[in-house]
């Protein structure tokens, strides 16, 4: 939004001086912009939800499974170890039962091959288990370049619109505007905005702004935060125009 030069000298010989601040102009940008960050946090906020949840959930499945899997592994090798000791005790008592040793080979061999089948779905669960960490490690990259994207998208609306807003301490936010002064653009207005609490609260304000506690009361009714930086924005430049 570009800013006219305002002919002091010529507006004050007037009858009714004014200047034409084209808030509206400002209010529907901001509002834009603000809707557009929502609009796309809470898209991207649903998505990593999503992948997120679906991992868990798969991570779960697969742990149970595994688990099982061991659980079971233990219970053939103690009973392979039982039917050793059974073996070898039939063995010493009974050297002529040789049917009965002969139907214990078979069903050793038996738990065997199951324990060697049981071993290998435990290598598949552990290559699935592999896949899985690779393909969420892929997901992680790509959620973190739409990270970066976001954050240079959002650094570019608040020079855009002259407003930086940054996180200084626990739920507390530093908010600072520039162009607020046509005389000194540079001139840098801010205040810290305390949202520990549901009721807000404003710890300090740069320069110090009269007005403050009924902006402050309307935050507390309305809970609308975009629009109390808006109104904080327009109170500063306000201001300038206030006698001292």
């Amino acid at each position: 939004m570009r800013h006219s030069h305002v002919d002091l000298a010529s507006v004050l010989a007037e009858p009714n001086p004014q200047i034409d601040l084209r808030l509206s102009a400002y209010e529907i940008s901001t509002g834009n912009f603000l809707k557009a960050v929502t609009h796309y946090t809470n898209r991207a906020i649903a998505e990593i939800t999503k992948h997120r949840n679906a991992q868990e959930a798969d991570k779960r499945r697969l742990a149970e499974r595994i688990q099982a899997v061991e659980a079971e592994t233990n219970q053939c090798k103690l009973r392979e170890i039982e039917l050793l000791a059974v073996l070898s005790k039939e063995q010493e008592e009974r050297r002529d039962s040789e049917q009965s040793v002969s139907a214990l080979k078979h069903k050793l061999a038996s738990i065997r091959e199951r324990c060697a089948a049981i071993d290998a779905e435990i290598e598949q669960y552990r290559a699935i288990t592999s896949n899985l960490q690779r393909e969420r490690q892929r997901e992680e990259n790509i959620l973190c370049n739409h990270a970066a994207d976001v954050a240079a998208e959002f650094a570019a609306y608040q020079s855009c619109l002259r407003c930086h807003i940054e996180g200084i301490e626990a739920d507390q936010l530093l908010i600072r505007f520039s162009h607020v002064d046509e005389a000194n653009p540079d001139r840098e207005f801010s205040f810290v905005l305390d949202v520990s609490t549901p009721s807000y609260n404003v710890i300090t304000t740069t320069p110090p702004l009269p007005s403050l506690p009924i902006l402050l009361n309307d935050l507390k009714e309305t809970g609308n935060v975009y629009r109390f930086i808006k109104l904080m924005r327009m109170a500063f430049s306000e201001s300038l125009h206030s006698p001292s």
